[in-house]
């Protein structure tokens, strides 16, 4: 377990490395203040919390809904499934895992979508989210609906924000790993993260919600940054493969909104003139991973009120910037 400290620790002895400064901190947190509908802010510095404040709602070691970021958070259970052998590798076609779950009569292209295809959003699927959100998830059956809709790309092609493509991912995990995908996250995830993973929602199939609605403290995103950080290691035991954070790293597609790479539930951009890794969710839930500031930095927000949509990301992300920046 990493330490969960409030203040700022001396790295000074560390050769070359320089960490951030009391005042940087400070102004991080009096810029994060004014900004209305933030709940919480944790940075970590090297494993060690150097910032921790709730501004509103519940405090960083209590769970919120993280919206969209769960799809990093599925990504990060995909590897350790891998890892587990429960999972061949990002090449597997989905209907593998999938099995009976597939219905009869899909396009052929529906066998050529890969793991690695729904990690990176490309299954080349219309998308379910967006206007199409709603009607999805009013549908009788979340993975029928998905693998039913028409191909607007071929698999491999441009990223397309998609919810059902994580989603398929929840749905093969459980049928693959013989368990809810709950269980799965808490055994693989949880126990050695050590990290609390409360229940969330899940589809009429009784499949939980893939890449949406999970409940995770601050504390327990900072923990899985880390582990992207520490290269899939945590407390000696790997718990993603070899070359998973690279990987998951490596932009596949850009988003049409931000023109930030993506990779494997992680966007990819630069920071304070830094390579930074981000996952993001409604209404502002965010997590960032500096690796060459040895940061981690775990954001929460009242996703309430109508989303001010990539402007708000957008104001994060310069949140950031100005602390890599400063430090």
């Amino acid at each position: 377990m990493l330490a969960l400290t409030a203040t700022c620790h001396s790295l000074a002895s560390e050769a070359g490395f320089q960490p951030l400064g009391q005042g940087s901190l400070q102004r991080l947190e009096t810029e994060a203040g004014e900004i209305t509908r933030l709940h919480s802010l944790v940075v970590a510095e090297d494993g060690e919390i150097v910032l921790e404040r709730t501004y509103a709602g519940p405090g960083s070691d209590q769970p919120a809904n993280i919206k969209s970021l769960s799809k990093t958070v599925l990504a990060a259970l995909v590897g350790a499934a891998i890892e587990q052998g429960v999972v061949e590798g990002v090449d597997q076609p989905i209907v593998e895992l999938l099995g009976p779950m597939v219905p009869g009569g899909t396009d052929p292209r529906v066998d050529e979508i890969t793991v690695g295809h729904l990690l990176s959003l490309q299954a080349g699927l219309e998308r379910t989210s967006g206007s199409n959100y709603g009607a999805w998830v009013a549908s009788a059956n979340w993975v029928e609906d998905v693998l039913t809709r028409p191909f607007v790309d071929q698999p491999g092609g441009r990223m397309l924000y998609s919810t059902g493509s994580s989603h398929l991912l929840s749905a093969a995990l459980a049928q693959a790993g013989d368990d809810s995908t709950l269980a799965l996250a808490r055994r693989w995830l949880g126990e050695p993260l050590d990290i609390t993973i409360p229940d969330w929602p899940r589809d009429p199939q009784g499949i939980h919600f893939g890449g949406n609605d999970m409940q995770l403290s601050p504390q327990a995103l900072i923990q899985v940054g880390e582990l992207y950080r520490l290269d899939g290691v945590m407390d000696g035991t790997r718990v993603l493969p070899e070359g998973w954070v690279d990987a998951s790293w490596t932009p596949r597609g850009t988003s049409p909104w931000t023109n930030d790479g993506y990779g494997y539930g992680w966007f990819v951009t630069h920071l304070g003139g830094e390579r930074a890794y981000y996952g993001r969710g409604y209404g502002g839930q965010a997590l960032y991973v500096i690796p060459d500031r040895k940061l981690t930095i775990a954001i929460t927000a009242d996703p309430m009120p109508p989303s001010p949509g990539g402007s708000f990301q957008h104001r994060l992300n310069r949140l950031v910037d100005t602390l890599v920046s400063d430090g």
